[in-house]
Order: structure tokens, then sequence, then C-alpha cells
């Protein structure tokens, strides 16, 4: 597996040769933007291609053209897309027989849970170079892979969506793609969520700087603590290790391998941009949600609402601009690193007067023991080195008074 991908990485760094490495930064910069309507985040490409946001899909697709570039069964990349065949889809014989010219994928929509079988095929994709604080031209990275994708697998996404982009571990993704070692780019991303729908937020590659207005310009990699990202053999997404959960600095009584990964692949601790609240399984949401009711008791409890089991009377909590004042929740991380969500993160307002704490019950049988989604990485500022298989993490920008909408976005030459 581990030639394959190296063989992957060698062709795309030969595809994407084209482009001239004397450009005088060395950091991609693309907006992100939140749809209130589904709880997903777009980020766009080619200037007005819109692309929803993954950190765990294996590749990436979009609606292709009728006509376009077809790539060989026996080439690297293919070889890499057919390594995450999706048991969605029907077995394809044409890509598993002696007569195999063309390579066939299977693009999944999570979210409906379909699957086509599609060609695989390459595009040309242009983003915005940045000095950290404005974006100063376009650059054309070209023969990115992605997977072609009939129409019906847009259904329930936000409407003028194009496709799905991948930023998982997988070679295919854009965060290897998009970080071509022949132009100097870090083998790494950052991403920050905004939590408004007018808000941009941003998404980069490469090493920044990354300037927000804070009121005056100030590099959040600043405010960074890392953990190391963790590989599950049997999963394209990034786990992190996590300890421990802490409630008003109490900690929750769960068992430490509670939130381990086991012989298949299960348990652990992910983050995902599709999942729009924090998951844990059973087991530990149960005593969770305990421990909050008792950080929380003097504040009065409402009817609960749909899908969370805790909600409270939010005219009665003080609000600050972390959110908010309910008790702070803290991860654990590996490293002896902690990561706080505050009140903007915990809850969600629902309505007028009730706000719930955003965390769900994913079940005895969950697939992961935590999945991190995204309200809980909202205005947090989160760097993929990938190069160091490390996780920076900022916990709330608020705090810093900042927000993941304030990059400018102003083209400066």
């Amino acid at each position: 597996m581990y030639l394959v991908q190296a063989l992957v990485l060698l062709a795309l760094a030969l595809a994407g040769s084209h482009v001239s490495a004397f450009q005088p930064y060395k950091t991609l910069v693309a907006p992100i933007t939140k749809d209130t309507t589904t709880s997903l985040y777009s980020t766009t490409l080619n200037f007005r291609e819109n692309y929803i946001v993954d950190l765990g899909a294996p590749f990436s697709w979009y609606t292709c053209p009728y006509k376009h570039p077809l790539v060989t069964c026996k080439a690297p990349p293919c070889v890499s897309a057919r390594s995450y065949l999706s048991p969605l889809c029907p077995p394809s014989s044409s890509s598993t027989n002696n007569l195999c010219q063309n390579c066939i994928t299977t693009p999944v929509n999570p979210l409906t849970k379909t699957c086509s079988l599609s060609d695989l095929t390459c595009q040309n994709i242009t983003l915005y170079l940045t000095n950290g604080g404005n974006p100063t031209s376009s650059i054309n990275l070209n023969d990115i892979y992605m997977s072609c994708a009939p129409g019906y697998l847009l259904k329930s996404l936000p409407s003028g969506t194009t496709g799905w982009t991948s930023l998982s571990w997988a070679p295919l993704a854009l965060s290897t793609q998009l970080t071509p070692p022949q132009l100097g780019i870090t083998k790494r991303f950052a991403m920050c969520l905004p939590s408004v729908p007018n808000g941009k937020g941003t998404l980069f590659f490469g090493s920044g700087p990354y300037f927000f207005r804070s009121p005056a310009l100030v590099d959040v990699s600043r405010f960074l603590s890392y953990t190391p990202l963790i590989k599950n053999p049997k999963s394209s997404d990034y786990y992190i290790g996590l300890d421990s959960i802490s409630i008003a600095g109490k900690a929750v009584r769960i068992p430490g391998k509670a939130f381990s990964i086991d012989s298949v692949g299960r348990g652990g601790t992910v983050l995902s941009t599709v999942i729009p609240y924090t998951i844990l399984r059973s087991d530990i949401f149960d005593v969770f949600v305990k421990e909050f009711k008792i950080a929380t008791k003097s504040i009065p409890e409402t009817k609960k609402e749909k899908p969370f089991e805790y909600c409270l009377k939010s005219s009665a909590i003080a609000s600050t601009r972390l959110g908010l004042q309910v008790p702070q929740i803290s991860l654990q991380v590996a490293g002896g690193k902690t990561w706080t969500i505050y009140g903007a993160n915990s809850m969600k307002q629902v309505n007028k007067d009730v706000a719930c704490l955003a965390f769900v019950d994913g079940g005895k049988a969950a697939k992961h023991a935590v999945a991190i989604g995204s309200h809980q990485m909202e205005d947090n500022f989160l760097v993929f080195d990938l190069a160091q298989s490390m996780l920076g993490f900022s916990s709330s920008l608020l705090g810093y008074t900042t927000t993941c909408a304030n990059f400018d976005f102003t083209v400066k030459p």
C-alpha cells in the first residue's frame, strides 16, 4: 500500500509540473461558506465552483462535462482511487478484468448514502496565492485528479453545489494534490469554519502566515497548540488521541480505553466537517451529559429539542464574548494539551429562549467513540500538518477578539 501511495505522489508531482515554481508566495487560499439549512460548508474553486468540504472523503468528485479526460486503469492515481471502492456501489466488472481501459471509481454522497460508478478524470484548478493577509494573484494547478459524478449525487446538498472536495489523508485528496513540492508549498492545510452564513471562512494550503483582523492584523498560528494526528489503517479520516474530558475542571469518569481504536478500526476520536454536532458513543454520552447537568443545575431546564438531549432556558444564562456562560468543556488530548470548548461551541440556540447542549448520542454501536462535529470547530483555527502528522488547534478565536470570517479576501497584487 505504501509503495502505491509513493507512486501516486510521484505521478501527481509530475502532473503538476507545468506550473512555474518561481512564485513569490507559497500559500494558497480559498473562501469557506456555511449553509445554515444543511449545516454543510463549501469552498470555492475556479472562482465560482462550490465544493462541499469533507475531511474524510478519499477523493473529490464533481459533475464533470460529457467530454472529459480519462485515466487508464494501470495509472497510479487509478490504483489509489480504487483502493477506496464503496460497498454502496455495485461491483464494476470493467475495472477488474483484463480488458479494463478506463478507470472507474465510486463517488459517494454520504448524506443520502448514494453512490455511482463513474470515471476518474482530471481538471485544472485555479486558486489564489496569498501573502497571508490578502489574496495576491491567481495560480493554475494542472491535472488535479477527481472523479466524475452524476447530478443525482448532488441531491440534498446546498443549491449551486458543483461537487465534493476531499481534504483527507488519501493521496488523491486536494490536501495532497494542491501542495506540490515543486512549488515549495508545504504539505499542510489550515481550515477556519465560519459561524455565520454571510461570513467567509478560510481554507489555506501551505505554511502561512495566516493574518486575521483582531482588530489589528494578527497571525492566528501564534495561538495554536499541537497534538499528533493519528492514522487509522481502515479509514482516510483524521484521528486524534483523546485522553479524557473535563467539565468545569472536573474530569468526567470515562475509562481511558473508551477512546481507543480497536483491531477492526472502530472507535477513536475523529474530526468531521459533515457531522454538524459532536457525536459521542452512548457509554461516553451518558456520563458526559450527567456531569454537564450537575454543573448547570442552577439553570432552568427546558423541554429537549431533537436531536439534543439536554436543553436550558437561555435567558437565564449570561452572554459573553465566548458565547453563553456555561461550564467549559475541556478535551485533554495527546501531548498534554487541552482543547477548550466554550459556550459558543458547546451550546446551540434552537429558538428565542432555548439553548441545547450541542452533543448527540451516537448509540451503543457508534462507529467512533467521539466524532467532533463542525459546530464545535466553528471559529476555531485548525492546522493539519501532514508532513509532521500534527494537528494545530486554537480553541475559540472569539477569545482573541477575532473570528474565522476576519480574513480579508480583497485581492491586492
